[in-house]
C-alpha cells in the first residue's frame, strides 16, 4: 500500500487548523482568573450558538428564509424543547425530536 503523502499532510493541516482554536484559549485562560461578568456571559454562549444553528436549520433554505417550508421541523421542535427545558436531559430531549419528527412524518 502505497502513502499519499498530499492527503496525510491535508489531514494532518486539518486537524492543527483545528485544534489550535480550542486548546490554545483553553491553556491561556486556565491561567487567568476571570471577572465574575465575563463568567456570566461566557455561560450564554453555547445557548447562543444552539439557538442560532437550531434557527438557521428551522427557519432557512438556500440562505432564504422559508418558515412555511419546514412546517414538519417546527412542529417536531416544540415538544422537543418542551422536553429540554422540564427535564434538561440531553438523551431525553434526543429521543423526544427523532420521535416527533418521525410521528410528524409519518402521519403528514
Amino acid at each position: 500500500m502505497e502513502i499519499r503523502w498530499d492527503i496525510l499532510l491535508a489531514i494532518m493541516g486539518a486537524s492543527v487548523v483545528t485544534l489550535l482554536p480550542r486548546v490554545l484559549p483553553l491553556v491561556l485562560l486556565s491561567r487567568m482568573q476571570l471577572p465574575e461578568w465575563t463568567m456570566r456571559w461566557l455561560n450564554y454562549v453555547p445557548v447562543a450558538v444552539m439557538a442560532a444553528l437550531i434557527a438557521q436549520e428551522l427557519f432557512t433554505t438556500d440562505g432564504k428564509v422559508h418558515i412555511l417550508q419546514h412546517y414538519v421541523e417546527i412542529l417536531a421542535a416544540i415538544p422537543t424543547f418542551a422536553t429540554a427545558i422540564l427535564t434538561r436531559s440531553l438523551l431525553g430531549t434526543v429521543v423526544v425530536g427523532i420521535l416527533s419528527l418521525m410521528v410528524l412524518r409519518f402521519v403528514l
